[in-house]
């Protein structure tokens, strides 16, 4: 049997995975040696002609820009990037909200995730159910996504509010963000999951990257969608 992947002896690079499944390979950065992740970077690079990496430092991108001098590194996000020389074509729509500021380094993993992969997206944050004519206000924006990631801590109720606004798919990204009884995002998460809104899936708490691969899935089916039908 053929296996398509580079064996490292501490890594498998999956060669494969972009034909797969129309996305490539990313790096999970923390937990990382500095050693492993300098020659992860490198292979992928070598063979893919780009690097993409979450949860990364500000040490990680150091080691890594020195040995790949284009590297980029989004210090809020925490996206450790090495770009494709040719820009990515961005299409669709992907609407990125967030409940209130704190929440915005996940909503930017799950933001960056989707631009990296060829979504375009819009970023409206800061507009949490506690001064909720600012979502109001940003409506019609969001409804014109074709799919929208909803970030947000404390108790999470931006989901449900946003699920009874829009029509198209609403993926709900719990954080971490809020007081003890937040209990580090999980009432956030047992809100969303428990929401009587449809049309609401749930990743998993601070998962931006997560919710911006499923976005990307969504976005790119609808994109099809309409170029079928425009046909």
């Amino acid at each position: 049997m053929k296996h398509d992947y580079v064996e490292m002896g501490f890594a498998k690079i999956d060669t494969d995975r972009k034909r797969r499944t129309g996305f490539p390979e990313v790096v999970f950065c923390e937990g990382k040696t500095d050693e492993f992740l300098v020659s992860i970077y490198k292979k992928m690079v070598e063979d893919e002609g780009s690097a993409f990496g979450t949860r990364a430092t500000e040490h990680q991108y150091e080691i890594v820009k020195n040995a790949l001098p284009a590297a980029e590194y989004d210090k809020v996000g925490r996206i450790l990037m090495v770009p494709p020389k040719e820009p990515v074509e961005q299409e669709g729509l992907i609407a990125v909200c967030t409940a209130g500021t704190a929440d915005v380094p996940v909503a930017e993993e799950a933001a960056q995730t989707a631009e990296y992969f060829g979504g375009k997206v819009e970023r409206i944050y800061d507009v949490g159910v506690s001064g909720i004519h600012r979502l109001i206000s940003k409506t019609e924006a969001i409804q014109k996504a074709n799919c929208v990631i909803c970030v947000a801590g404390m108790e999470g109720a931006l989901a449900s509010v946003m699920g009874g606004l829009v029509s198209n798919p609403i993926i709900a990204v719990p954080t971490s963000v809020g007081y003890g009884a937040s209990f580090h995002g999980l009432s956030a998460l047992l809100t969303m999951i428990n929401s009587c809104a449809n049309g609401i899936s749930v990743v998993n708490i601070d998962n931006g990257y997560g919710a911006g691969y499923i976005a990307t899935q969504i976005n790119r089916l609808a994109v099809r969608g309409n170029k079928s039908y425009d046909s």
